[in-house]
């Protein structure tokens, strides 16, 4: 519908907007719409998914909760049960709080028809399959997984695919290793056919690859991550850009790219911080670990204390770290903790504490304890490690067990023994495709031929390991593909005019403060300006960022959004923490408990949800609005000159309160401005 003069409203610019994938005129369009009236449920529910794409996921789980409100109220029940489910689902895969997940899955349940057969079952059955999949229960995930792809398969073949991607981890967990395969390339086969949605596609290939992660089936990961990148570049919303970003640096970090890994990590945290809470840590802990092969301790140590300290389980990361720093005692007490009382933190991508979530820890045990020459200790991980790499037919498992052998036997003097598992280490670590791994067994066979008496070997082995250590740690950051296009992209003002080239596309616009505003946040990629910055450098007064502040910013603060969103989700903790202490299920009281200090810790921190301080002035707020409205109106005549340009510019240029171009750099666009 237009008004009388034919100008289009503000719900259907939203609507032509997210039609052309603008996500965040989208956004700003549906917020509008929202001030001239209610949007009525169909509206409300694409205006979730837009908040979602946008980068606003308080947005998107406010949303829904309304719509599950205003539909109760109305008597529409499986559309209220619909609703909840997707505040489960958004509450499950974005923040991996289990106890508000369990409280909205029993809102679902009690409003849907157990006789009926519907999409919001199907979706309802999915969410709890994870549920309890991450809690630990596999024997009712497996029922849930089963009754998801056949309820799916009646009504919604997204819910299927998930279903099928759950029922595949769990059979893997089961130690049926290639039938668990066989399902998971199914699912990937339904994520590749372009027939599902975008966030279940995303979901889809993300659960794949962290299944194959887990169990150190790292070809197939990499596959996987590859066709998921395909997919990202042109597909991807809301948290799944940053989400494959993360699955490329644990592949780079592997073949030795740790320059690069880094680098794609730290782009990874930037894009999630807007979607994930405590899941953050997955990250940070792959951050952690590529700075440990950088020989970066430091740096290491501060990615996996940030990563501890938002609730995630750190290690083995900080143990290793301990014992790269010579505290071999505080490591070992570390990493025996850590096997007797994992902590029960829930996350898709990790598995669930099992076999194949102590192969890591016992791994490092064994590193550990053979450098205090407990090795009783290190017999008793290398044993279980070999146990662990046979059930789930692991070769990178199986290559780190047998370095753990061979680094028994030569602490106990079977040099030859040792030499033999050392050279074994070596082959299986370089057909993984390990540099790094790979090195280091080629020093642990250097060291068995200096035992030997073989010296010329021994330096051989020494120096090749050496070399590749030195790579790994210092090589720079791979150089981008060099671009076709004979001209290069620019972004400059030419008097009254503005002119740019994107891939050899040149337009002109008229000059604007978002076009100053643009050439800023296009000159100094990944880099985060506050809105105060961006006016006051617009401004001819050099105090005017200081006068405006002055003048009302009252500070970091979470705003109201903010704060009512953690006192839901706190009221929902207390009431699962309630009902587990009623059951008597220590366990899931003991999860609930972690949830809730997490959550506590994070307001007493006066954070917005997102992780970074909410500035709740009337000077910042002021200027974010002004500077958004000037952006996007600028990246609006930009696309009418160029919809490639407006598309580029969409997809990498964040609003808000800090603003950022933050590009993709597997699709590299450099600009002289």
């Amino acid at each position: 519908m237009t008004h009388a003069s034919g100008e289009a409203t503000a719900l259907e610019r939203a609507r032509t907007a997210a039609a052309c994938g603008a996500w965040a005129d989208a956004y700003a369009g549906y917020l509008a719409a929202r001030e001239e009236g209610e949007p009525g449920p169909a509206d409300l529910a694409d205006f979730a998914g837009v908040a979602y794409a946008a980068g606003h996921l308080d947005v998107t789980i406010e949303t829904w909760e309304r719509l599950h409100a205003r539909l109760a109220e109305l008597g529409e029940h499986n559309g209220a049960a619909g609703a909840a489910v997707r505040v489960a689902m958004h509450l499950l895969f974005d923040t991996a709080l289990m106890a508000p997940v369990r409280g909205w899955l029993r809102r679902a349940e009690r409003l849907l028809d157990p006789a009926a057969v519907t999409p919001a079952h199907a979706w309802f059955a999915v969410v709890r399959a994870f549920e309890r999949l991450l809690g630990g229960d596999l024997d009712a995930a497996r029922e849930w997984a089963a009754q998801a792809v056949e309820a799916g398969s009646q009504t919604d073949p997204a819910a299927a695919a998930v279903g099928r991607v759950a029922q595949a981890r769990l059979v893997l967990l089961d130690g049926d290793v290639a039938r668990g395969l066989a399902l998971l390339d199914d699912a990937g086969a339904a994520a590749m056919s372009g027939d599902l949605d975008a966030l279940t596609t995303g979901v889809v290939y993300c659960e794949l690859v962290c299944a194959l992660q887990g169990m150190a089936q790292y070809d197939l990961a990499e596959q996987w991550t590859e066709a998921m990148e395909r997919w990202a570049r042109t597909n991807a919303i809301g948290s799944l850009h940053g989400r494959c970003r993360v699955h490329r640096a644990e592949i780079l970090r592997l073949r030795g790219q740790c320059a690069n890994a880094e680098r794609q990590v730290l782009l990874a945290c930037d894009e999630l911080r807007p979607y994930l809470r405590r899941e953050l840590g997955w990250p940070l802990t792959e951050l952690g670990r590529i700075r440990l092969r950088r020989g970066d301790l430091t740096g290491a140590e501060e990615a996996l204390l940030a990563a501890h300290r938002l609730g995630w389980d750190a290690e083995p990361g900080l143990s290793l770290v301990r014992l790269a720093g010579g505290d071999t005692d505080t490591a070992a007490a570390a990493i025996r903790e850590a096997l007797a009382r994992p902590l029960p933190v829930p996350s898709k991508e990790l598995p669930p504490t099992s076999e194949l979530r102590r192969a890591p820890l016992l791994d490092a045990q064994a590193r550990i304890a053979i450098a205090r020459s407990d090795l009783e200790t290190a017999r008793v991980a290398a044993r279980e490690l070999g146990e662990v790499a046979a059930r789930f037919d692991s070769n990178a498992l199986a290559a780190a067990a047998v370095r753990a052998r061979g680094e028994i036997l030569l602490a106990e003097g079977h040099a030859a023994d040792a030499s033999a598992l050392f050279a074994e280490a070596v082959r299986a670590w370089s057909e993984v495709g390990a540099p790094y791994e790979t090195a280091e067994c080629r020093l642990r066979l250097a060291d068995a031929q200096h035992a030997l008496g073989n010296l010329q070997a021994e330096t051989f082995e020494r120096e090749t390991a050496l070399t590749e250590f030195e790579r790994i740690a210092r090589a720079p950051a791979a150089d981008e593909p060099p671009r076709a296009a004979p001209e290069p992209n620019t972004f400059v003002r030419e008097g009254d005019c503005w002119r740019i080239v994107l891939d050899d596309r040149r337009v002109t616009v008229r000059d604007s403060k978002g076009m100053h505003h643009l050439a800023r946040l296009l000159a100094a990629p990944g880099r985060e300006f506050h809105v105060l910055d961006l006016a006051a450098a617009d401004s001819d007064d050099p105090d005017y960022a200081a006068r405006l502040s002055r003048a009302g910013d009252l500070g970091p603060l979470l705003d109201d959004r903010a704060k009512e969103m953690y006192r839901r989700r706190l009221a929902e903790i207390e009431e699962d923490i309630e009902e587990a202490r009623a059951d008597h299920d220590l366990a899931r009281r003991e999860q609930t408990e972690l949830e809730r200090d997490f959550l506590v810790s994070e307001l007493a921190r006066a954070v917005g949800l997102g992780g970074r301080d909410r500035h709740a002035g009337a000077a910042s707020e002021r200027a974010r609005a002004a500077v958004t409205q000037a952006v996007r109106k600028a990246i609006g005549r930009l696309r009418e000159a160029s919809p490639e340009l407006g598309a580029h510019l969409d997809r990498t240029i964040r609003t808000g309160t800090y603003c950022a171009y933050v590009p993709d750099p597997r699709v590299p666009s450099p600009w002289s401005v």
